[in-house]
């Protein structure tokens, strides 16, 4: 089984979802960003204060501090992991890749969940967020193409990208991803 695994996809692909549940039937530790930073927060450790000063002014956490946690959350750590949520981007994607080297624990797998936008955009609204208007969702999947497709590449020269159709149900998705990791 794959050990260090990284998740990428669209909104709405069911990243998440599919993480939590590959990550807590294989016992990997799960790290998906959003919940590293507030998880820094309510700990109150001094990355969580230096990150909720930032948000607080309305601003982005910097790739540093976003890979500075990532370090303190590996450092040590001689399980398996799984990303989600970061890298976005290139830049990212390289400070990523070296932080890694530093700790010795390349990424095995980087699993690319792959849906049609129709899909994802039903899917999306059907979430019943106050934020999730088709307009939005758009706009969403605009970035999302302009900051990812570079890292679609960039894994994929590296032989390290495998897709995964992200339709059907859970379980379905569950075990196409549960193949790959084999």
């Amino acid at each position: 089984m794959k050990q260090r695994l990284l998740f990428l996809g669209p909104p709405g692909a069911g990243k998440g979802t599919q993480a939590e549940r590959l990550a807590a039937s294989q016992g990997l530790l799960h790290l998906s960003t959003g919940d590293l930073l507030r998880g820094e927060v309510a700990a109150a450790t001094e990355l969580g204060c230096e990150a909720e000063a930032v948000m607080a002014r309305g601003e982005l956490v910097s790739d540093g501090l976003v890979l500075a946690i990532v370090r303190s959350r590996l450092e040590g750590h001689s399980g398996g992991w799984l990303l989600d949520g970061f890298p976005r981007n290139l830049a990212q994607a390289e400070a990523l890749n070296s932080l890694l080297e530093d700790l010795a624990q390349q990424i095995e797998l980087v699993v690319l969940m792959e849906l049609d936008d129709d899909r994802l955009i039903q899917r999306l609204l059907g979430r019943g967020r106050a934020d999730d208007n088709e307009a939005v969702i758009r706009h969403r999947l605009e970035v999302y193409r302009e900051q990812t497709e570079p890292l679609i590449s960039y894994y994929r020269q590296r032989q390290l990208l495998e897709p995964v159709e992200a339709s059907g149900s859970v379980e379905a998705i569950a075990a196409r991803i549960l193949e790959l990791t084999s």
